[in-house]
Order: C-alpha cells, then structure tokens, then sequence
C-alpha cells in the first residue's frame, strides 16, 4: 500500500503543484503529519492543517484553483473517517432554532472585522464589476442591478430575507423610495442595520423568514438560500409565494454549486458557516415548478473571484488594527476562507446566480437589466 507522503506527492504533481517549488500554486510542508490527514481528512484535513501552519502555499488561491481543475477530490476515497465529520450534512441543521446558532457562528465574530474587510456599505456578498474600478462602486453596482431588475417603485413594499447590515435595504429606500422590512437572525447584524437606516422606511426585525407574514411588492435574498438547506427549500419557496402579492416580483441572489447531492465541504461547515449547503440552478428550478416563472438568470461567478481577493487584500491590510482581539490561528483559517473560495470560483467550481421570479399570471415580457 503506497504510503500518504508518497499518494499526495503523487496527486500533487499530475495537478502541476510542486512542494519546496516556486510556482505560484506550489506549496512547502512544514510538517510531515499533513500527509495523512490530507489523505483521511480530505477538505477538512487541509484546512486545518493550514490553520495549524503545517503547510503554506504561496499563493493559497491558485493551489486551490489547481486542485479543482484537476479534481483531486475524486481521486481520493472517501474514508470512514470523512463520513464520520461530513454526516451532519445529511441531517436538517437549519431549523429555526439552529438557523439562529448558525448564524450568529458566522456573522456575530466581530463588526470590527468586518467594517475593516467589506466595503462601506458593509455588502457581504458578490459585487457586480462592470464598469467598477474599486470594491465600492462594484457593490453599488450590484445593488443598483438588483434594483431595477425588480423594476422598484416608489411606494412599494420590499421584504430583505437575510438583510445583513442592512446595505441594500437602506441603498434601496434611499434611491427608489421602497418601504423596506429587513429580516436576519444574527443579533450583531441587526444593530447595525437599525443604525444605518435610521430615518428610512425600513424596518430591522431579528427574525427567520419562517416567522414573517404579511404580503410585499417585491422580495430579495441576498446570500441568503445558502443558509436554507435542502430539506427546508420547498417551504422557503412557498413561504415566498405566499408573502409575493400576485403581481409581485422577487430576486435571488446565491452561491450555487454544480452538482446536487454533493457533501457539502466539511471544513467550511464546521468553521465558516455552520448549516450551509449550496443550491443548483436545477435543484432551484424544480422547486418553483407550477408556482412561478423564473423570467431572467444570470451568473456572475467569476465576479465573486474578484470580490474576495479584494476582501482579503482589504483584510490582511487593516487586520494590525484588530489583531489583538483574534490569534494567529484564526487569521489563518480567514485568509484560507477568503482564498479557497476565490479558487472555487475561478475555477468555476462554484457559480453565483441571481434569479428573477413571479407568480404563473399574465403579464408583459419581461426585460431584465444587465
């Protein structure tokens, strides 16, 4: 049986990666237990290895990028011990109750963070880079698309399912005069959101969407079907169909994967977002079947590429002003976060689709902004 050394250096070298190399995508092992948990462990191996500082890559976001377009994954068994930490995926873990604790896992760390990491509207999701020479104007970009993809009025009502720190609720009240509700179950989040809009028509609720009535001109979820799971997208679904006024439209905005059925990565489960579990197109589209029309889809994956290496240059750059309140260990698994996800969509591993919905009723074709 060829030993877990001798199995990655093998993997690794039909990839292009060379360990001790000087390539962009090479990597150098500091410590020689990162074999076997790279073999055993698989996702999660890697990632906490590199958090453990076993091993460094010059570049962390082109080896992954690598690693993808190779597959090495599929070359790789999955052993009892990656069933073991990737089961839970199988299981419904956003629950009301759990949706909340993993929420507040992520997005409750610290304001300091992330003021210093996102742009100053605090958007936490992929920017929209046409015609954008800086993260700022690349997020307004995409809230503006948003906007008019809804084609908002002024006047109507908009319900944010997953509003964050409440960016796009007060970007869209202030330029097209909506009435904003914004839901998210994350405490940090909400304090925020209440204080940037402060004065609008918008209204900041700590709550789940399973909890929200009312009906509303136009619904959103930005980075939001990512924290729905599986086992709870038909009643996310319905619940939206039945919030939707009849003439009403909605867009969302989601990390999507390629393949359904696919165990979600065990170590961004277990250390960015607990509960998470990405969507397909087709998984989506399946769903609304005989309920709504999808009327536009587009993906701007490669985009997010290029929004997380500016969230990481925005991170490693200001992270001496809030390195007191983390250690070492967690500024590893950050910038390994920001970089794996960056190679997954440059890759194209990942896609990001923003879909426009309505109810099956007669209306006008419909023109999507771009």
């Amino acid at each position: 049986m060829i030993d877990a050394e001798t199995r990655v250096k093998e993997l690794l070298a039909k990839a292009g990666i060379k360990i001790d190399g000087s390539g962009p995508a090479d990597i150098t092992i500091h410590d020689k237990r990162f074999y076997n948990k790279a073999i055993r462990y698989r996702e999660l191996g890697l990632g906490e290895s590199y958090m453990d500082g076993w091993w460094d890559a010059k570049h962390v976001d082109k080896f992954i990028e690598k690693i993808l377009l190779f597959d090495i994954r599929s070359n790789v068994k999955i052993s009892p011990a990656f069933l073991l930490v990737a089961a839970p995926a199988i299981f419904n873990t956003q629950s009301i109750k759990k949706a909340k604790k993993n929420a507040e896992h992520h997005y409750n760390i610290g304001n300091d963070l992330y003021t210093r990491m996102l742009d100053q509207r605090m958007i936490y999701s992929c920017a929209y880079w046409k015609d954008a020479e800086d993260l700022d104007q690349a997020q307004t970009n995409k809230l503006d698309l948003i906007c008019k993809k809804l084609e908002l009025k002024k006047g109507m009502k908009l319900l944010d399912i997953g509003c964050g720190w409440g960016g796009f609720a007060k970007f869209a009240a202030m330029n097209y005069g909506v009435e904003v509700t914004g839901i998210t179950p994350a405490s940090e989040q909400v304090k925020i959101a209440r204080a940037a809009t402060k004065g609008l028509s918008v209204t900041i609720l700590q709550k789940d969407y399973r909890e929200i009535t009312g009906k509303f001109d136009r619904i959103t979820s930005i980075g939001m079907l990512e924290h729905v799971g599986p086992k709870n997208y038909k009643n996310f679904f319905s619940i939206c169909n039945k919030l939707l006024k009849d003439d009403g439209m909605m867009l969302h905005h989601t990390i999507a994967d390629n393949i359904a059925g696919k165990y979600p990565d065990p170590w961004i489960g277990k250390y960015i977002f607990p509960g998470g579990v990405l969507p397909t197109l087709t998984q989506i589209s399946k769903l609304v079947e005989g309920n709504l029309i999808i009327e536009d889809v587009q993906n701007i994956g490669p985009d997010y590429d290029k929004t997380l290496m500016a969230w990481h240059k925005n991170f490693t750059s200001n992270y001496h002003e809030i390195k007191d309140n983390y250690d070492e260990r967690f500024y590893r698994m950050w910038t390994y976060y920001l970089l794996i996800c960056a190679g997954g969509f440059r890759a194209r591993h990942l896609q990001l689709w923003q879909i426009v919905m309505r109810k099956r009723l007669p209306a006008k074709t419909y023109i999507a902004a771009r």
